[in-house]
């Protein structure tokens, strides 16, 4: 496993420190039916959930991380313990030099939890109401207010939005709103669990600017979940892999692609139809039609193969290009459990 980025900012302690975390659980288990219910109530069966086992990573103060797994590999329970909502079964964790799970207020005035798929908005309220809630909760003074909400405002045109109640708003604002409520306080630690899932092109685009944004703005540190991979290569230059509760890699997110995949692709189009047949004694031929194809090559001979065609094909353009990122993570996992 590669070992951690450089801090970008080495004089301070990290911002989250995880040693050798797990967090276990009793999971009962019943047969069907009516006589399955019997025996449960007689004598309960149970075992033992590893949701995370032995996890260790530091992030550095102002980084911004991706933090990738399948479902199920444990990435929403780290985030739970590291945000306090979880207590750790053992291990070591530290965020900004708390210890999360004892909830001191000090603490929770420094970070925040955005889960996609949950709602910390008020849902028969206008989001505007939510917000001044959250100025009294985390006792934010008033010109700090005006100002992070103007900011966040701006930013996320959330202008037309501010009076509408939340169940009235299509998913995209209420995302939109939902991190201007996470963000008001200015927290130092940004915990993003899915923050644009079910989300159009669009709006996804518009929200990783937006973080991307925040991060050099207000040198947050950001630990980021999500399915899709635009976002992480749009946001991301380091990455943590994490699979049956384990992280099975940590570091940049090009050295990944080199590491474990050999193989590249030349796009190209032709100034006149070719045929298949020929293209194949070039390499995997995966997509073709007559002047434009996609052709899989080894890595280490992606230059001479490309080299060949301009001089054996009628070419007008040529790309040679790394497989995407989903497919080369999507290769990892299946190679572990191979």
């Amino acid at each position: 496993m590669l070992g951690v980025l450089t801090s970008r900012h080495p004089e301070l302690p990290p911002a989250v420190s995880v040693r050798d975390l797990s967090k276990h659980y009793r999971v009962h288990k019943k047969d069907p039916g009516l006589w399955g219910s019997v025996r449960s109530f007689v004598r309960r069966q149970t075992h033992e959930v590893k949701a995370v086992d032995g996890v260790s990573f530091r992030i550095e103060r102002g980084e911004l991380v991706g933090f990738l797994g399948p479902n199920g590999a444990g990435k929403t329970t780290t985030l739970k313990v590291l945000s306090g909502l979880l207590h750790p079964t053992s291990g070591e964790v530290s965020v900004l030099g708390f210890r999360p799970w004892r909830r001191q207020r000090a603490f929770q005035r420094q970070f925040s939890l955005v889960m996609g798929q949950k709602n910390q908005l008020w849902w028969d309220l206008p989001a505007m109401d939510s917000f001044l809630l959250n100025r009294e909760i985390y006792e934010v003074p008033k010109a700090q207010f005006d100002e992070s909400l103007g900011e966040l405002t701006e930013a996320l045109e959330l202008e037309p939005l501010l009076k509408v109640q939340v169940r009235k708003l299509s998913l995209g604002e209420r995302m939109k709103c939902e991190l201007t409520a996470a963000l008001l306080h200015r927290p130092a630690v940004l915990f993003l669990d899915e923050p644009t899932i079910g989300l159009d092109v669009v709006m996804q685009k518009k929200i990783r600017e937006f973080i991307l944004e925040y991060n050099r703005k207000r040198g947050a540190t950001i630990l980021l979940t999500s399915h899709y991979m635009e976002d992480v290569v749009a946001l991301c230059e380091r990455v943590i892999l994490i699979d049956h509760g384990k992280v099975v890699y940590d570091g940049k997110l090009e050295e990944i692609v080199r590491r474990h995949v050999d193989r590249k692709t030349l796009a190209i189009t032709f100034l006149e139809p070719v045929s298949r047949e020929a293209l194949e004694g070039i390499g995997e031929v995966l997509e073709f039609e007559s002047q434009k194809a996609t052709v899989c090559v080894p890595r280490a001979e992606a230059s001479g193969r490309a080299a060949r065609l301009l001089n054996e094909f009628p070419v007008a353009d040529l790309n040679i290009e790394e497989p995407p990122v989903d497919d080369v993570i999507r290769h990892i996992f299946t190679e572990g459990k191979a």
